[in-house]
């Protein structure tokens, strides 16, 4: 493949990923934690990092978000989606050190 379709289909695909993230969150009024980091334009790996620490950071704050049941292969799987208004609360305490992920924590504490 040529390398400038290359880079072209991979910023397609980015800007992909963070629309339809932003748009179900949108939509439904509440998305799971990484949902929320794709939305604010993170790769899947890095939102997939940050959400660990969000995660414990969440737990810490006694925020649960509310449960839903989704399918996962052949299992059930129960996950937890959260608010945007929850998702800034998480993200006041949360203290990154990638930059990256601190601008995502600051858009999304700006976000409610």
């Amino acid at each position: 493949m040529i390398r400038s379709n290359r880079t072209r289909r991979a910023t397609l695909k980015a800007r992909t990923r963070t629309n339809r993230a932003a748009n179900r969150i949108n939509r439904r009024g509440n998305g799971s934690l990484q949902t929320h980091a794709l939305a604010q334009g993170l790769t899947v790996r890095d939102a997939k990092s940050m959400v660990g620490t969000l995660r414990k950071t969440a737990k810490k704050l006694n925020i649960t978000g509310t449960e839903h049941r989704v399918h996962a292969g052949r299992r059930m799987r129960t996950t937890h989606r959260y608010t945007p208004a929850q998702v800034a609360q998480i993200c006041v305490v949360y203290r990154p050190r990638k930059p990256a992920f601190k601008a995502a924590a600051a858009r999304l504490a700006l976000a409610a």
